[in-house]
C-alpha cells in the first residue's frame, strides 16, 4: 500500500471517529439537557369525599360596641369617677362639672315661670310668655343635667382624655363606632360595620363581645350571606382558630387604587382570652359545601363557555367527557353527573428535566390546588 493510500485511509478513519463523537456529544448535551422528556399520563380516581368552597379575606378584630362621650355643657371638671380599665354599665356616672352656674340658670328660669304663671294665661300674649318661660326652664334643666357625664353603654373604660380642673366648652362632640357623633353620652350608639376611632372625654369599649371586620373582593361578595360558618385565625394566636359566623355584609363598597372591596362583619364564637381589638386576622368563610359526594381534583376539570369536561383514561387511551359540576373547592370539584366512582381522570402534565436537582414534593400532584393541608396528595376534605 502506497504512502498516499495509507494517508487517505487514516484521514477517513479520523473523520468517522470525529463524526461519531459529535453525534454522541449532541445526544448527551442536547438530547437530555433542558428539554422536557415524555412522561406517562398522570391520573387520579374519581372518589367520594367532602368538598367545600371557601372565600378568604383578612381583617381586624373590633369591639361590637365602642362609643366616646363628652360633656354637653360648659364648665370646669370637678371630679372623674372612673379610671382606664374599669368596667361600667350604661348610665353610670363617669365625671362631673361644677354645676353652680347651671343651677343658677335653672333657679332664674324657674322664677320666670312662676312670675308668668302668676300673671295668668288668659290672653294670647300672656300664654305665649308663659310657654317661653317654660321652654327656657327646660333648656336650663338640660344644661344642668349635662354637667354629669354618664356611660353610653356597657363596657370598659379604654380612654380618659380630660382631667380634674380642666375647662371644657359646651357642644363637645363624641364619635361612636358607626361614625356618628353626639354631644353627650345619652345619645351614643353601637355599630360594628365601621372602624372609626372614637375620641372624647371618655371612651367606653365592649371588650367581651368582639367581632372581626374583613374585606372581600367584588367577585366574592355575591357568595356571602348571613350565618355562613367561618374560621378566623388571629395572627398573634395562630394555634387557636376561632369559629365565627357572617353577621353583616356591607351594601356599599370601598375603592382603593381601583380595587373594589366590600366589608363583612363576623361574630366570633367563644373568642379566646387575651383577644384584643385591633389585632389582625385572616378568615375562611365556607360559602358552599357538600358531604360524601363524587369529586375529582380541581385541576382535572376544564370549563369553557360554561361547559365543564374532563379527560378520562379508558383502555390506555384518553377520552373527553362532559360533566355536570356542583361545589367548586380550590382542591376538589363535585361531579354531579358524567362520571362514576373509580374512573381515572387525567391531570395536567408536568415537564421534568434530567439535568435539574428539583424533586417532586411529597408525592403530591402539581396543579391540583395544593392537595390537603398536610401535603398528602389527594387525601383530605376537598378544602
Amino acid at each position: 500500500m502506497t504512502r498516499r493510500r495509507r494517508s487517505l485511509l487514516i484521514n477517513g478513519l479520523l473523520v468517522v471517529v470525529l463524526l461519531g463523537a459529535g453525534v454522541a456529544g449532541y445526544l448527551v448535551f442536547f438530547g437530555s439537557s433542558g428539554n422536557a422528556q415524555p412522561t406517562t399520563a398522570r391520573t387520579a380516581a374519581a372518589a367520594n369525599r367532602d368538598v367545600s368552597e371557601v372565600v378568604t379575606a383578612s381583617g381586624t378584630v373590633q369591639s361590637s360596641f365602642s362609643a366616646a362621650a363628652s360633656f354637653g355643657a360648659s364648665g370646669t371638671v370637678t371630679e372623674i369617677d372612673v379610671k382606664v380599665g374599669d368596667a361600667v354599665t350604661k348610665g353610670q356616672q363617669l365625671a362631673k362639672l361644677d354645676p353652680t352656674q347651671a343651677q343658677l340658670q335653672v333657679d332664674i328660669a324657674q322664677g320666670n315661670v312662676d312670675a308668668a304663671l302668676a300673671k295668668g294665661t288668659g290672653t294670647t300674649a300672656l300664654l305665649t310668655a308663659y310657654r317661653q318661660a317654660q321652654l327656657a326652664l327646660q333648656q336650663a334643666q338640660d344644661t344642668l343635667a349635662n354637667t354629669v357625664l354618664t356611660a353610653p353603654g356597657d363596657g370598659t373604660i379604654t380612654s380618659i382624655t380630660g382631667s380634674v380642673g380642666q375647662r371644657v366648652g359646651s357642644g363637645n362632640s363624641s364619635s361612636n363606632a358607626n361614625g356618628s357623633s353626639s354631644s353627650n353620652s345619652s345619645s351614643s350608639s353601637s355599630s360594628a360595620s365601621s372602624a372609626s376611632s372614637a375620641s372624647g372625654f371618655v371612651v367606653v369599649t365592649d371588650l367581651k363581645n368582639l367581632v372581626l371586620h374583613a374585606n372581600v373582593s367584588e367577585s366574592d361578595v355575591s357568595k356571602l350571606k348571613g350565618d355562613q360558618a367561618a374560621t378566623v385565625t388571629v395572627n398573634a394566636m395562630q394555634s387557636q382558630p376561632i369559629q365565627a359566623k357572617v353577621a353583616q355584609v356591607d351594601l356599599t363598597p370601598t375603592t382603593s387604587n381601583n380595587v373594589v372591596q366590600y366589608g363583612v362583619t363576623l361574630a366570633l364564637t367563644q373568642p379566646p382570652a387575651g383577644l384584643r381589638p385591633g389585632q389582625s386576622a385572616s378568615v375562611e368563610i365556607t360559602v358552599s359545601s357538600a358531604n360524601n359526594v363524587l369529586a375529582v381534583p380541581a385541576a382535572a376539570v376544564q370549563t369553557v363557555n360554561g361547559q365543564s369536561s374532563v379527560q378520562v383514561m379508558e383502555n390506555g387511551a384518553e377520552t373527553r367527557k362532559t360533566v355536570e359540576v356542583g361545589v367548586r373547592g380550590d382542591q376538589y370539584v363535585e361531579v354531579k353527573s358524567g362520571l362514576t366512582a373509580g374512573e381515572e381522570v387525567v391531570l395536567p402534565q408536568v415537564s421534568t428535566s434530567t439535568n435539574t436537582n428539583r424533586q417532586p414534593g411529597n408525592g403530591t400532584f402539581p396543579g391540583t390546588g395544593g392537595g390537603n393541608r398536610n401535603g398528602g396528595g389527594f387525601t383530605g376534605t376537598g378544602r
